[in-house]
């Protein structure tokens, strides 16, 4: 008996040993970085074949005669002649600025002001009540719908671009973050209060940092509402003095009835909300998932 009783904890021990040593052994290989070809064939070469078919398909259409009217579909090399020419005129880049500069900044203030607002509705239950069925049905309004009052009310100007920004983008930012703070445990709360961390100090570092993963989500939302409302302001009000943007581009080619121009800015307009979402909000989320133990890093 003693000798069984000596070899058990002996038993245990290596077991435990050996379970800590596999855990280190997943650890490490989380940890370690993902080869280049892996990494070629689960991230770049699905687009790259969905861009590729839809090439070949818009191709065959114009190829075979399905749509015989240049001037309802152009061919991709056709379009492709009007991004190059606008690039050797060096315009291609001054579209893009122009409309890239107005929607981030004007990101940013829907930013410093749907914040706040967000915090203060989820927090107060009297705002909330009150302001809360607002903030929604804003969220669902279209965002061409305050262009006309925009231009009434501001003029054919930056700050009517804004305008539209803002009201387009606030509504989201806000709802993302009641949502994030909606879905913070009371363990939480209770944790920091017990710790004494309420008021302001509690909402920055228990309230905030909680919510993070509904408030990435209302920022990503907050900016697609942020660009189709740059596009809708720029199509409709165009004034030489505002410089000519992508949207501005769109409704030049719709004039102009050249489809080619059409395709062109509707191409950089899409290219360019692909580009901010991979460069910005992406890897935003991709870092509060991981954060949060809820993303392998590989």
């Amino acid at each position: 008996m003693a000798s069984t009783d000596t070899t058990r904890p002996a038993k245990e021990n290596g077991d435990l040993a050996g379970l800590e040593a596999g855990l280190d052994a997943l650890e490490s290989v989380q940890q370690g970085r993902t080869p280049l070809r892996q990494t070629l064939v689960e991230k770049v070469l699905p687009p790259t074949v969905a861009v590729l078919l839809v090439l070949a398909v818009w191709q065959a259409l114009v190829t075979f005669k399905i749509v015989d009217d240049p001037t309802k579909l152009p061919a991709p090399l056709d379009v492709w002649d009007v991004v190059h020419q606008a690039w050797l005129q060096g315009e291609l880049l001054g579209y893009i600025w122009t409309s890239v500069s107005r929607g981030l900044l004007g990101f940013c203030f829907a930013l410093l002001i749907g914040t706040p607002l967000g915090l203060l509705v989820a927090r107060a239950k009297f705002v909330r009540a009150a302001i809360g069925p607002i903030l929604s049905g804003l969220q669902s309004l279209p965002s061409v719908a305050w262009v006309p009052p925009a231009v009434i009310w501001l003029g054919l100007n930056n700050s009517m671009m804004y305008a539209v920004i803002l009201l387009g983008a606030v509504p989201s930012i806000a709802n993302g973050l009641v949502s994030g703070v909606d879905q913070v445990s009371p363990i939480f709360l209770r944790a920091g209060r017990t710790l004494g961390a309420t008021g302001l100090k509690g909402t920055w570092h228990i309230v905030l940092p909680a919510a993070l993963p509904g408030y990435v989500a209302g920022l990503k939302q907050g900016w697609a509402f942020s660009w189709r409302s740059l596009m809708a302001a720029e199509i409709i009000a165009s004034f030489p003095d505002l410089g000519v943007g992508l949207g501005q581009l769109l409704e030049n080619g719709r004039n102009a009835s050249d489809m080619a121009m059409v395709f062109e800015a509707i191409l950089l307009i899409l290219v360019v909300g692909i580009a901010i979402d991979l460069i910005i909000f992406s890897p935003l989320e991709r870092w509060v998932l991981r954060s949060r133990g809820l993303l392998v890093k590989g």
